[in-house]
């Protein structure tokens, strides 16, 4: 109704100012215009751009995929090594020559003990079987059997005493040597004992220990565990299965 028509003799007939409203008549319009015709292209892009977006993301997990089959160790979380092997020279129950050269590439099991033990040795070593049994198929997995008595250790009594065990020598190797170097392997190599143990006097010391040390194809000492623990040598077990797995990148 045009309230001007009217003159206003009309009572029920009240002028309005458009002029206040235009602007929200304007955006009121173009809501309209933009319902109507705008929101369907726009859920057109949407649908594109999420199949592009999932195209993409199945590259990328394509291509992670290969990298974790072409680079050995890719996939690795990256934890330091406890330690790393430093160089030695041991002879073993045959009278030969053994280097860390000799355990490059491979992985190994280091613990050391004497044959003359009768308090922890036997457990020991009767736990060690459960790790040779596990690798004696493996023809990269040694285990290092470092003895703490070289006085009474010679190699014709780690013969006798490796005989004793019917185990192949080749995969687990027993070894003599100097006390000073055995010791220093034991302690700064592997650390499966602590340095402060060492006496000013070389004769006086005397390495007891029933932790054993997890080392990696690189020389690296990955895990130290307790020897007389089942859960802990189930976890070493499982941690050298890993490596050979996932071996590390080498240096």
């Amino acid at each position: 109704m045009n309230c001007a028509s009217q003159g206003g003799a009309n009572p029920q007939c009240i002028p309005v100012d458009l002029s206040k409203h235009r602007s929200k008549l304007q955006i009121s319009n173009s809501v309209a215009k933009f319902t109507s015709r705008d929101v369907p292209l726009c859920l057109i892009m949407t649908k594109k751009g999420w199949t592009y977006l999932t195209f993409f993301a199945v590259l990328v997990g394509l291509f992670y995929l290969m990298l974790i089959q072409l680079i050995p160790g890719f996939s690795q979380p990256k934890v330091n090594p406890v330690s790393f092997v430093r160089p030695f020279r041991f002879t073993n129950q045959d009278g030969q020559a053994v280097t860390e050269k000799d355990f490059t590439g491979k992985v190994y099991v280091a613990e050391f003990f004497f044959t003359t033990c009768k308090g922890i040795c036997p457990r020991m070593n009767n736990n060690m079987r459960t790790v040779y049994e596990a690798f004696k198929d493996e023809p990269n997995f040694r285990i290092l059997s470092h003895t703490c008595d070289p006085e009474t250790d010679s190699v014709p009594q780690m013969k006798k005493y490796s005989d004793s065990l019917k185990v192949d020598t080749k995969r687990w190797i027993f070894v003599t040597g100097r006390k000073d170097s055995l010791y220093t392997a034991a302690r700064v190599s592997y650390t499966i004992d602590d340095p402060a143990n060492n006496p000013a006097n070389i004769e006086d010391d005397f390495l007891h220990t029933q932790f054993w040390a997890l080392i990696d194809q690189n020389g690296d000492v990955r895990k130290v565990v307790d020897g007389l623990k089942p859960s802990e040598i189930d976890d070493l077990i499982e941690s050298a299965r890993e490596l050979f797995k996932n071996p590390p990148l080498k240096k």
